[in-house]
């Protein structure tokens, strides 16, 4: 039997015809150029516009991954493919048809604290949600790193946000010839990626490449530039500062060499920010901080729905303490770098935890990690996006926000329901390989993958996520905070946790 992976389609665009293939239904296309290669003088700067080209050009692979570090996180999960800094601008399409069908399309852009990952990711894979709900799914790369984020005279601070633009340039010239409506688009992301969904809500270069959007675990606690990692790259390169024609003409494995070894160190120390790389105010791309610019009604046209998960932190803290046995001193101390390297100080750190003790009626002592996460998860997810939603929903009621809570089973249930855990389901792609391990597996888990999918599908296609297989998803404003529970139960709750969230109110 012959394997329709073998039907070849070519389809026709902007800058020349490309080759995908046809697999269970679906049209499939990888690897697209949507910018020419971000190398020599282009390392740092804007993304230069692809140019055509002759012939066909073969689009059934992935390209290579953004050159990044490695990450803990790859102890679970492990990438696959290669790094590259010079063919990294690529992206890929799951389509029903290549018809004249106009359908929604949404893009989705891949997390990693802006440091690693890759829209090539298994869990990522667009088939299923394509499939399910007649949509059009693009995933991307873009720079990551010093690479993309590097705030540095005669740079782009925010060259990785400015290369998911260019990728929605791309979608709006060509995405028709893939059965795509370029009038209903919806940017999707994680944890990253969902702060690079905020980031471009701020930025006017999206007018009228954008009308839906949903931010998953990310919402940006802060905006500011960091001045101090230019002046670290180049000492531990052994650069003179600010000089970025050096620092265009070293490798890019030295470069990432060089990245990973200072922020190995600010690990090790406490020290440095918690997102050393990421979106930055610079006057120019990103003119304001999101929550500003949304507040002042930038983008209101553009319907959202954000959220996060209701153990965020406790894959991070897990790393460092997975016997679950610590020091009280030690995580104190711990605890007060953490918010020293969010802003915050070490009295107002000591009056959180004191509050957050009060509230939930749990000593320190007693449960120390289990305080420290809720602190975090709070501090680095949940009032950020909060914050957010209640800009937001100021200038459009199609704001909606959920708490996803069902838990992750590894490692005896420890996690909770810890960050990245809901990327599976809303792909539904829990098949994936050691993905019972992490994720869980079963009826109520295929229940809720199918419930989450049919309210991302029917946000996409109209802005609201209501549909059938899920009660009422009332709109979020600041007198209801309707947020919608997504786990083993699927509910509205209004304003949950509301004692700790107005512990915030005067620090975030």
């Amino acid at each position: 039997m012959v394997s329709d992976m073998n039907k070849r389609i070519v389809i026709e665009t902007e800058l020349g015809k490309i080759e995908g293939y046809t697999e269970n239904g679906l049209d499939i296309f990888k690897g697209i150029p949507y910018a020419e290669p971000p190398i020599g003088e282009f390392r740092f700067a804007p993304p230069q516009k692809k140019e055509s080209w002759e012939g066909i050009l073969d689009a059934t692979k992935f390209g290579p991954r953004a050159i990044q570090g490695y990450t803990e996180l790859e102890k679970i999960f492990p990438l696959a493919g290669q790094d590259s800094e010079a063919d990294c601008l690529s992206l890929n399409i799951w389509t029903p048809s290549c018809d004249n069908d106009k359908r929604p399309v949404m893009m989705w852009i891949h997390g990693g604290a802006y440091i690693f990952g890759t829209g090539s990711n298994q869990m990522y894979d667009g088939s299923t949600l394509a499939k399910r709900g007649n949509i059009v799914i693009v995933t991307i790369n873009y720079r990551l790193g010093a690479f993309g984020f590097l705030n540095l005279p005669g740079a782009a601070p925010n060259a990785g946000i400015l290369d998911q633009v260019e990728a929605l340039k791309w979608i709006n010239k060509n995405i028709e010839n893939f059965g795509g409506d370029p009038d209903n688009v919806t940017i999707f992301g994680e944890s990253a990626g969902g702060g690079s969904v905020c980031a471009l809500l701020a930025m006017s270069s999206i007018k009228g490449l954008v009308h839906h959007a949903i931010a998953q675990s990310g919402a940006i606690l802060t905006a500011k530039p960091n001045k101090e990692m230019p002046g670290l790259l180049m000492q531990e390169l052994g650069i003179e500062n600010g000089d970025i024609d050096s620092l265009r003409r070293i490798s890019a494995e030295k470069l990432i060499e060089a990245q990973n070894a200072i922020l190995a160190r600010a690990t090790k120390e406490g020290t440095g920010e918690i997102l050393p790389f990421r979106p930055s105010v610079d006057g120019d791309s990103l003119p304001v901080h999101p929550l500003e610019a949304l507040l002042n009604g930038t983008g209101k046209n553009i319907d959202f729905l954000l959220g996060c998960n209701q153990h965020e932190t406790t894959i991070f803290t897990f790393f460092r303490y997975p016997s679950n046995k610590v020091d009280d001193k030690e995580l104190r101390k711990g605890n007060r770098r953490f918010f020293s390297r969010a802003g915050v100080s070490d009295e107002k750190a000591s009056d959180i935890l004191k509050a957050y003790e009060d509230i939930r009626k749990v000593s320190f002592s007693e449960e120390p990690l289990e305080l420290i996460n809720a602190v975090g998860t709070d501090l680095t997810f949940r009032i950020p996006g909060i914050r957010i939603a209640e800009a937001k929903s100021t200038h459009n009621p199609n704001t909606y926000m959920y708490l996803f809570t069902w838990p992750s089973p590894a490692f005896n249930g420890k996690l909770g329901s810890c960050h990245m855990v809901e990327l599976p389901f809303v792909f539904g792609n829990l098949d994936i390989p050691k993905g019972d391990f992490f994720f869980g597996s079963g009826p109520a888990a295929e229940t809720l993958s199918q419930r989450i999918m049919d309210s991302w599908i029917a946000f996409a296609h109209t802005g609201n996520p209501n549909c059938e297989s899920i009660p009422e998803w009332i709109p979020y404003n600041t007198k209801n905070r309707a947020t919608m529970f997504m786990g083993e139960e699927f509910k509205s709750v209004n304003a949950p946790f509301d004692k700790e969230r107005a512990v915030w109110d005067e620090i975030i």
